[in-house]
């Protein structure tokens, strides 16, 4: 009895110390005041100011830009790799997951400084240069997503539907797709959280005129965090969170029917 409740005290503490923060800064977001520490009143205006501030909605769109672009690419090259690998033999096999385990171990700022070193080589800093930065430490997240899900799936059933007249295209939507789905869609997400709430990379790839909202936060730091960046920060949280819920809903509804 001793031991259930110290472990339900355990994981108590744990969702604390993962959500405490989150709260505190859903409640300053409405909070009618800009000091943190006292309470103001109830009010919508951050919100309302929020989107009427150029700065703010130019690196939030920017941001949501850069996201799904990358993920959406990424995702893309990340899935067509991950087949490329599980075809190989046992040795090239180790060989390249030796290499995307790489750029996970390695340090952003890192990555940040190498990736700017090689861009300012034969291109200016700027959108494109962040782009492409994210799209490269994206693949390793879909890749490592994908591949278990590939090991899984069962070749002489996709063997068995080309011997049934299946077209290769049409074997893999109707057979290998629906397998891989959790995968691809888990590498997809993996890749808008890295990319989301990545500074150090984008710091150091970003060019004048480019700002995404950490490297924006970052700036305003040395004049105090605005309280339009509480809200911002909110609607952000609670679209993950939707998307999260939908993500994992759906697939709970097909297995009940199934």
């Amino acid at each position: 009895m001793v031991k259930k409740s110290l472990q339900r005290l355990y994981l108590f503490l744990i969702f604390v110390f993962l959500y405490l923060p989150i709260i505190v800064l859903i409640v300053l977001s409405f909070n009618n005041s800009r000091t943190r520490v006292v309470w103001g009143g109830f009010t919508f205006d951050w919100y309302i100011s929020c989107f009427q501030d150029e700065k703010i909605m130019s690196a939030f769109l920017t941001t949501i830009q850069i996201t799904f672009l990358s993920a959406l690419i990424s995702t893309a090259i990340g899935t067509l790799a991950a087949f490329g690998i599980s075809a190989m033999k046992k040795r090239g096999q180790t060989i390249c997951l030796g290499a995307t385990n790489i750029p996970l171990l390695n340090a952003d700022i890192v990555t940040g400084i190498s990736m700017m070193l090689l861009f300012v080589r034969f291109m200016d800093l700027g959108f494109m240069t962040v782009l492409a930065a994210h799209i490269t430490f994206s693949i390793p997240y879909v890749i490592l997503n994908v591949l278990p899900k590939l090991k899984a799936v069962n070749r002489s059933t996709y063997e068995a539907a080309l011997d049934l007249g299946a077209t290769p295209l049409y074997a893999f939507y109707r057979v290998t797709w629906p397998e891989i789905r959790p995968g691809v869609f888990s590498g997809f997400m993996m890749a808008i959280t890295m990319s989301l709430d990545d500074f150090s990379i984008t710091y150091f790839t970003k060019g004048p005129g480019v700002n995404t909202l950490s490297t924006m936060l970052y700036t305003e730091l040395r004049k105090g965090i605005k309280p339009e960046l509480y809200a911002l920060s909110t609607i952000l949280f609670f679209i993950v969170l939707i998307v999260l819920l939908l993500g994992n809903i759906r697939p709970q509804r097909k297995a009940q029917q199934l």
